[in-house]
């Protein structure tokens, strides 16, 4: 930890667009005795405090995505006469809501707090989930579909944005790791509460309609405990000390992507659309949310397909589960002890490549193949999180951090935009061009992850060359500059 700040604000920086840490630094860290602050415990007290409620939060988003692929087995299409392809229309309305929204969220996210953002659409969109289950018919539920998608887009972009405000980069990954776990989490409770509601028979409310309801009413809950209990910043943590503050805040100066500021930077927007490697990890993020996509909508139906009921069906789909929670712990406790994202985005792609090809090979009359490559692809959705944290990682600038969590998270949407139109009515019951996209998606993922690894190692280099490597007192002058990573020479990226 370093012992002292010795220039917060470089000459040559605009003073408007220093971090607002500086501000409470300035006013808090003259005599403070930092160096008995006690990091691991620091970290655990930040992890209990946070965590629990960024992990809700990403369960009930996810429940609420897996929710209508197992109403696909409670009786939801012929309740509301959906025919065709309007099943599909549905999940892919939510996700171009979920896309259009990230505009606004770019903006919103710069002025607004994170947490309170967070907390106050959770809480919305757990309104509208409880309201679908009064849906009639297919505008009924397109209507709340597409209101979902508005309130849930701002959840990964929020949950990036907050982790990297209380963690170095090497500690970001564990903790992206757990609350994107509530993922796989949700796949099993998932399973476990549709398997629950299928045994409502003779109530006045069909069981996916409850469902609905009751889940609508939990996550709005959840929002309003978000709201409430997380801080807008570290600097307003109130069950921190200022010396735990302090401590932080110099800590995770290391990052030099700042806390927080509420300036709005163009020119960092600018910088960011042309940015080769926001590109890069945006195609990457698209090309692994296809397989997501087919995943997080149709898993259910396809092990139905082999003639389970919707009861059995919701129970062997909850191994999905299984699989994501595993391969996201191993990713993310990985990168923390090695690095080498790259390396670990690769890993989980080989997986969800053998069962992309058991689903497009294999007869559907192999039943136990079939499903192993169903399990096999739930490997894929742990790249996310090592995708979302590379992300705030790698962007420094707090315009330009937020729009490219924002870009990111609306990349993952594109991906489950093209994942669900891949299941055509056509194709029933083997769904064969949407399992060979699944395949290609998951290779192609694989390939970029290595030509992004690529260009940071050759960026590092450039920048080693140009400038010789970064010496702390750079570093130390820079930490608080409001600069993004393309402005500061003694930035390196991560890979």
């Amino acid at each position: 930890m370093d012992e002292k700040q010795p220039d917060m604000m470089p000459h040559f920086v605009d003073a408007s667009r220093l971090d607002d840490a500086v501000v409470y630094l300035k006013g808090h860290e003259a005599g403070m005795e930092i160096d008995s602050v006690d990091l691991p415990s620091l970290r655990r007290k930040i992890d209990r405090r946070l965590m629990p409620y960024m992990f809700c939060c990403y369960v009930l988003q996810f429940l609420d995505k897996v929710m209508l692929n197992y109403a696909a087995v409670m009786g939801i299409k012929k309740d509301l006469g959906l025919v065709g392809n309007e099943f599909s229309n549905t999940a892919t309305w939510f996700f171009i809501a979920y896309l259009i929204a990230e505009v606004p969220n770019v903006y919103f996210l710069q002025k607004v707090p994170a947490a309170k953002w967070l907390g106050g659409n959770v809480f919305l969109w757990g309104l509208v989930a409880a309201a679908s289950s009064g849906a009639r018919n297919y505008h009924g539920l397109l209507a709340a579909r597409i209101f979902l998608g508005i309130f849930e887009a701002t959840v990964g972009p929020s949950l990036m944005l907050l982790s990297s405000q209380y963690y170095t980069r090497s500690e970001q990954a564990p903790r992206f790791t757990i609350w994107y776990m509530g993922l796989g989490v949700a796949q099993i409770l998932g399973g476990i509460i549709s398997f629950a509601f299928q045994h409502v028979l003779h109530a006045s409310l069909d069981g996916w309609r409850i469902m609905f309801l009751v889940l609508g009413l939990v996550t709005s809950v959840v929002g309003v405990l978000t709201f409430i209990f997380i801080p807008d910043t570290p600097m307003k943590a109130s069950w921190l000390s200022d010396r735990e503050k302090v401590a932080l805040l110099h800590h995770v100066s290391q990052n030099q992507t700042g806390v927080w500021s509420s300036t709005w930077n163009i020119k960092q927007i600018w910088e960011a659309v042309f940015d080769i490697q926001l590109w890069l990890l945006t195609v990457t993020t698209i090309l692994i949310s296809v397989s997501s996509g087919v995943v997080t909508t149709y898993s259910a139906t396809l092990i139905s397909g082999f003639g389970f009921s919707g009861r059995t069906a919701a129970l062997l789909n909850m191994s999905s589960g299984l699989v994501s929670i595993f391969f996201t712990l191993l990713v993310g406790f990985g990168i923390r002890k090695t690095s080498h994202r790259w390396a670990w985005n690769v890993l989980c792609t080989i997986p969800g490549i053998i069962g992309g090809g058991l689903l497009s090979f294999l007869p559907q009359s192999n039943k136990a193949g079939v499903l192993i490559g169903i399990y096999l692809v739930n490997a894929i959705v742990a790249t996310l999180p090592i995708l979302y944290q590379w992300t705030v990682a790698n962007c420094a600038g707090h315009t330009k951090r937020v729009f490219a969590a924002a870009l990111v998270a609306g990349s993952f949407s594109v991906g489950n935009i093209i994942g669900p139109q891949t299941f055509q009515a056509r194709d029933a019951p083997d769904y064969r061009p949407a399992k060979i996209a699944v395949l290609a998606t998951q290779g192609a993922a694989a390939v970029l992850s290595v030509v992004l690894s690529l260009y940071y190692v050759w960026q590092n280099k450039r920048r080693d060359k140009a400038q010789g490597p970064a010496d702390q007192s750079m570093i130390d002058e820079m930490k608080w500059a409001g600069l993004t990573d393309k402005e500061n020479p003694s930035f390196r990226y991560v890979y």
